[in-house]
């Protein structure tokens, strides 16, 4: 079996978060500068396979869609004609930040570890990653 990859997409930095090759356990991968992001997802598929990839959809609380929901379309659009082989899917992301920023404080990350935005982005790339992974257990 090949990876799951899920993408927490950013303005400016873009949290990433992968399976195990049985897909079973999700783990974080790393974060990318959003500018470099489509370059190196394309070298990452190159030395791992990877069969699909989630993306975090930026919604409000109330369901509405958020800002970055533009940019997040622009950028699967722009892979699906690139990578049409690779699938890729939205999944809801809404309170993964805050998600992610209570596991840090439950796992005994310093203060000032928490301040470091790249780790919230890769926690909450696993998050999407997990939730989407329990998801698809459930059917």
């Amino acid at each position: 079996m090949a990876r799951i990859l899920s993408i927490d997409y950013g303005r400016k930095r873009t949290g990433l978060a992968v399976t195990d090759p049985l897909q079973l356990i999700a783990g974080g991968l790393a974060t990318v500068s959003t500018s470099e992001l489509f370059d190196w997802l394309k070298a990452y598929i190159a030395r791992e396979p990877v069969e699909r990839i989630v993306i975090g959809e930026p919604r409000q609380p109330n369901g509405e869609p958020s800002e970055n929901l533009a940019r997040v379309q622009q950028f699967v659009n722009r892979w699906r004609k690139a990578m049409p082989n690779i699938p890729i899917d939205y999944f809801d992301e809404r309170f993964t930040s805050v998600l992610a920023h209570k596991v840090m404080i439950d796992s005994g990350i310093g203060k000032k570890a928490r301040q470091n935005k790249g780790l919230v982005d890769e926690i909450s790339a696993t998050i999407i990653l997990e939730d989407y992974l329990r998801s698809k257990k459930l059917f």
